[in-house]
């Protein structure tokens, strides 16, 4: 596995020093992880209103269904850290990890996901078809659909002579689907300015990875493509950024893609409602000690960077940022009826 263990003050301090990370932008991550967390977790309270005791999806002020991404937070900030505003993000039906890692501004971000007209797409995209332009961010509620959409971005980037980069995420789930081979065969033989996030939370839906996947792990499958690949921690933030940072970085100057696999754990179910049952109290325990979170947390005090007062503070702002966003989202209008053709293809 990718585990490594804790290291010493002195062993960090010459590794955040090779990744080129200072206070700062050390800081920064962990404040968007905490946005990220305290907003999913505003986000399901506010789903879960009106809709019990029968599970109701159609009633309360979020209606369908929503895939939060709790416990994931360090893959989305570590991928994304290394982005220039230019480059583009692909997502799938689990994003808003990667909308906030993107700089999607949280309020609009919630009013899409309440239907509102103040969201990101006047309340039509919702959950599952998140879209943001200005921060260049585009999901697809469809498992597997984005492969050609990344794919393509990259080629309109090489093809127009710009030194911008996709990031695309995927589950390990998604990646067993056809059209991920396809995507990297071309992203290869075009060496495309791709970089493929897989985010192997374990299990797809229900289902274990184990029976469902031929190899381990899916990043063994790029060496078959001729692209670079990496296994990392993706409950390490740190891991997660110096991995993607050198795949970003060799995208931009030319040298195609790369693959970056990150073994995480997702801590609420595939999505809200779902009744579990298929892991074990003892798994998740494992893997609750391991939260990424107060992970970065530990790694900032043995720095000498953040002590239990600043990092009380910065997650402090951070709640209360992701939380008003949630407040005025739900505050905000409905889209007009008459309006419901308008800014649609079909």
């Amino acid at each position: 596995m990718v585990w490594r263990p804790e290291p010493s003050a002195e062993d960090l301090a010459v590794r955040i020093a090779e990744a080129g990370l200072e206070q700062g932008s050390l800081l920064e991550m962990y404040r968007t992880m905490c946005l990220i967390r305290v907003f999913e977790e505003a986000i399901r309270d506010r789903y879960w209103a009106g809709k019990t005791p029968d599970f109701n999806i159609a009633a309360g002020p979020i209606r369908g269904l929503i895939h939060l991404a709790v416990g994931q937070e360090a893959v989305a900030v570590g991928a994304c850290t290394p982005l220039r505003e230019a480059d583009v993000v692909v997502s799938t039906h689990r994003a808003h990890h990667h909308a906030l890692a993107k700089g999607v501004d949280p309020t609009r971000l919630a009013a899409e996901i309440f239907g509102k007209v103040t969201g990101l797409s006047r309340g039509k995209g919702g959950e599952l078809h998140l879209f943001d332009r200005n921060r260049r961010f585009l999901t697809s509620g469809v498992v597997g659909t984005s492969f050609a959409q990344a794919t393509g971005a990259a080629f309109g980037f090489q093809y127009r002579g710009e030194r911008n980069v996709v990031v695309m995420f995927t589950g390990e789930g998604a990646a067993n689907h056809g059209a991920f081979a396809e995507a990297l065969n071309t992203a290869s033989l075009w060496q495309l300015p791709l970089v493929v996030v897989i985010e192997d939370n374990l299990y797809a839906g229900s289902v274990p990875k184990w029976g469902t996947q031929a190899v381990n792990q899916h990043y063994q499958r790029a060496q078959s493509h001729n692209i670079p690949a990496y296994l990392v921690d993706g409950m390490d933030v740190i891991d997660v950024y110096e991995a993607t940072e050198s795949a970003i970085g060799r995208a931009r100057d030319g040298y195609g893609p790369t693959v970056v696999e990150a073994v995480c754990y997702r801590y609420r179910g595939h999505f809200e409602g779902d009744p579990g049952g298929y892991r074990s109290r003892q798994e998740e325990e494992t893997w609750e000690r391991l939260d990424p979170i107060p992970r970065l947390g530990r790694r900032l005090e043995q720095l000498g960077w953040a002590g239990d007062e600043t990092r009380t503070a910065v997650r402090r702002m951070a709640a209360e940022e992701a939380i008003q966003a949630v407040k005025v989202a739900e505050k905000s209008p409905l889209p007009n009826p008459a309006e419901a053709l308008q800014g649609v293809f079909a």
